[in-house]
């Protein structure tokens, strides 16, 4: 019963309060009944071996269809998120409104891939003006740091080591990059958006087969005692369908609700934050003058045109974006539209414009406000047209070299950052035609591990290279440096038709997110597939090393194929999360990825 009572009378405000609570429980917690009975795949352990190892262990598939609306539409990775995000927009809210809401309640029931104690991306589309604005919630690295954060005695030291440490830890930047793009585009009272999560903190939710999953299978989370605390009840991995309740998490989304981001990044929360990260074993540098410091930035995002539609998505300190455009521009001359998808002609063709992609990405991409990023140069037309045109039909190229057009390459070194960030991906779209799409992580799975107050921080800063030069000497663009954002792979994106919003997409995935984001594209606007379709095709695609086939799909059939044609074949898993919306004459269709546990759903 709430507390707000005046002569044993309910307050309006409380009765409004208690029926609020009492339609959460009963239609968010309900979604998840019917996927308690489905047996994970337990993931193993990642070690340093594996370079290009899924950032989030496969913990098999759902079965998921096309679902079709009229009014708006959400696709979440969970069931919970998505029905907050409906709420909020069936009581008027706007896109960004129910973007806070998902997140808010992703931290707590999707802990190991995002939450506020992270960073994101996100793009948003103004149905009004026809225009696309980007916002960055990226991680900042403490003031006090150095190139050499990583290095022990000269040596980079084991990524195991620094993955799982306080020295990782940034600056999380979700929060006030979601209150600056409340105040732009926002339309509820910024409180009402946390209602969703703060019920379900307080009331719990059922742990789902994936969430299990990765605690039973994450040996560092287990290290940690607040962390065990929560997860580990009895000592015991949370099995699925045990509900989780989160008080302190709870007690922080209140007072950010009621006194703002403010609250977050200066006092109490604050100094809990940085004091864990200063306890840990392997101490980080974080300080309460880097956290009350933080600003989030809106950015240009950057756009190229494919086919009749005009792409745009994030641009530095994100790779992602231009990567993902690159690849498209590279592929217009080959004329993919006209090929099988599924084929290995296909197969060979996206993974050489995947190869040549990320070999430019790993010379010339970091923040951009410490260096220079030459974002025209490579994405122009007479560019990406050349780079295309090294693409062999008959046999792969091997190691792609990374092009030069502003001729800078010999001034900068290959970057060796290993670009495992967990992360999780939503799209929406609101009732007057708004678009969101929005990448947000705490980098590896779980983050640091470090759990305050009920949420996880961040593990972001070995999103750098952790060698700041490279092995001739040159100076790495994405290396360490104090307030620096470090590099990412995400690539939220927003595609438009004539000025109108088409489609919305994005993915997790560590640096496979270019991947995954580009199949998507390709089978929607090149192989006229539906939004499912496309986030169905088999993952395949090259990181500038092996050609990578998704194990247990449809392109294991491809490998013979493509060694013909020159190619080292990798197969491994490849989980991705992509979420994606497409809005067409009919009305607006939307697709969840079958690797993960997303929920589409609109009316």
């Amino acid at each position: 019963m709430p507390s707000d009572l005046s002569s044993g009378t309910l307050t309006l405000t409380a009765l409004r309060r208690a029926l609020k609570r009492a339609f959460f429980a009963l239609v968010l917690l309900a979604p998840l009944t019917a996927s308690l009975a489905r047996e994970p795949q337990m993931p193993k352990v990642a070690t340093d071996a594996a370079t290009d190892a899924a950032p989030e262990a496969a913990t098999g598939k759902t079965a998921q269809t096309l679902v079709r609306t009229q009014r708006f539409m959400v696709v979440s990775a969970n069931a919970l998120a998505t029905q907050a995000g409906q709420y909020i927009l069936r009581e008027g809210g706007s896109a960004v409104d129910a973007a806070i809401a998902i997140q808010l309640v992703l931290g707590l029931v999707e802990p190991q891939s995002s939450g506020i104690g992270g960073g994101a991306f996100l793009l948003h589309y103004d149905a009004v003006g026809q225009k696309v604005r980007s916002y960055d919630g990226r991680e900042t690295a403490p003031a006090s740091v150095s190139a050499d954060l990583f290095l022990r005695q000269g040596k980079v030291m084991p990524f195991s080591e620094a993955v799982n440490s306080g020295r990782a830890v940034g600056t999380p930047g979700v929060l006030r990059m979601l209150e600056l793009a409340h105040r732009r585009h926002g339309k509820l009272p910024w409180s009402r958006l946390f209602e969703p999560a703060i019920t379900l903190a307080e009331q719990g939710f059922a742990v789902s087969p994936r969430l299990h999953a990765q605690i039973a299978g994450n040996r560092a989370l287990f290290a940690q005692q607040a962390a065990r605390d929560y997860f580990y009840p009895n000592g015991q991995p949370a099995a699925i369908g045990h509900v989780l309740k989160n008080s302190a998490y709870a007690a922080v989304l209140k007072r950010i609700a009621t006194e703002g981001v403010n609250t977050f990044y200066e006092g109490e929360i604050a100094a809990d934050m940085v004091a864990a990260v200063r306890a840990h074993p392997v101490p980080g540098e974080l300080t309460l003058a880097d956290i009350s410091g933080y600003r989030a930035k809106e950015r240009t995002a950057v756009c190229g045109k494919h086919a009749r539609y005009q792409v745009c998505s994030m641009g530095p300190p994100s790779s992602g974006g231009i990567a993902v455009l690159q690849m498209l521009g590279m592929l217009e001359q080959h004329q993919l539209d006209q090929m099988q998808p599924g084929s290995v002609e296909a197969a060979h063709y996206f993974a050489e414009a995947g190869r040549l992609a990320f070999a430019d990405r790993e010379r010339y991409i970091a923040d951009p406000d410490f260096i220079t990023v030459p974002v025209d140069a490579l994405l122009d037309p007479r560019y990406l047209h050349w780079r295309g045109a090294q693409i062999d039909s008959r046999m792969s190229m091997g190691t792609a070299l990374p092009g030069d057009p502003l001729q800078m390459l010999a001034k900068r070194g290959k970057d060796q950052a290993a670009d495992l960030p967990s992360t999780t991906h939503f799209v929406v779209v609101d009732a007057q035609g708004h678009g969101v799409s929005m990448t947000s992580t705490i980098e590896s799975e779980f983050g640091s591990k470090i759990f305050v107050r009920g949420f996880l921080l961040n593990n972001q800063l070995t999103d750098f290279s952790l060698q700041p030069n490279d092995n001739e000497g040159r100076p790495v663009a994405n290396r360490v440096a104090a307030g620096k954002r470090p590099r990412s792979a995400m690539a939220p994106t927003v595609v438009m038709h004539n000025g109108r919003l088409f489609m919305l997409a994005g993915s997790p995935g560590g640096s496979a997110i270019i991947n995954f984001v580009a199949k998507t594209l390709i089978g929607v606007l090149d192989w006229q597939l539906d939004v499912q379709q496309s986030i169905n095709l088999p993952n395949i695609g090259s990181r500038n090393r092996e050609t990578e086939l998704e194990r247990g799909s449809a392109a294991e059939s491809l490998q013979q194929g493509l060694r013909q044609r020159g190619h080292r074949v990798t197969i491994l898993p490849m989980p991705s999360g992509v979420h994606a919306i497409v809005l067409d004459q009919d009305g607006i269709t939307g697709g969840a990825d079958p690797r993960r546990e997303g929920r589409a759903a609109g009316e």
